[in-house]
């Protein structure tokens, strides 16, 4: 598959210092899209994550109870951007407080998550919610919910979701933050 944007195989290896980071905040069509512009962001895609089932589709996903999360794995140059950066893009863009759904969209996978590559951005991903936490209480919101854990697992959206905002530029994804800056 290729990368609609930057024309470039989805699964495709930089030799540069980079990293990765899984993230869901509801539908993965408009996550992926406040991402895949970003200086420094070298590749995004699609995909499930979270699951127990191998290899799920979307079907799967929304009917069958496997527990994936719809998610956007960025792959970034560390010497472009940073964690902090990314972090600060995922927080709002969604209300991170919402449980199983973001405004319309109900249901596991559309669950607020970020899956880590090493423990040094998992430890990193949970004082940055502490952060907003704080910042969100102070707004009257109630508890985060984000999972936050290592990558168990990642498997590729099918073709028609990748950069499906990009391919369908007035398509819906009722994705939408708190309003609230996150500070660090």
């Amino acid at each position: 598959m290729q990368h609609y944007v930057k024309n470039l195989p989805l699964d495709q290896n930089f030799s540069k210092a980079t990293n990765e980071i899984v993230v869901g905040a509801g539908c993965f069509w408009g996550v992926e899209k406040k991402f895949w512009d970003l200086p420094g962001v070298l590749m995004t895609s699609v995909g499930y994550s979270g699951g127990e089932t191998d290899n799920p589709t979307y079907e799967d996903v929304c009917y069958k109870n496997t527990n994936h999360v719809e998610v956007v794995k960025i792959t970034y140059d560390e010497e472009i951007t940073s964690l902090k950066e990314i972090l600060k893009i995922f927080w709002e863009c969604h209300d991170p407080t919402q449980g199983m759904r973001q405004g319309n969209d109900v249901g596991t996978q559309y669950r607020s998550a970020i899956y880590c590559s090493n423990e040094d951005d998992l430890i990193a991903a949970e004082e940055s919610k502490k952060s907003y936490q704080k910042t969100l209480s102070k707004n009257s919101y109630p508890e985060i919910t984000t999972e936050i854990s290592l990558i168990k697992n990642y498997y590729f959206a099918e073709e028609y979701h990748q950069q499906y905002l990009a391919k369908n530029p007035l398509g819906y994804c009722g994705i939408g933050g708190t309003g609230c800056k996150f500070e660090e």
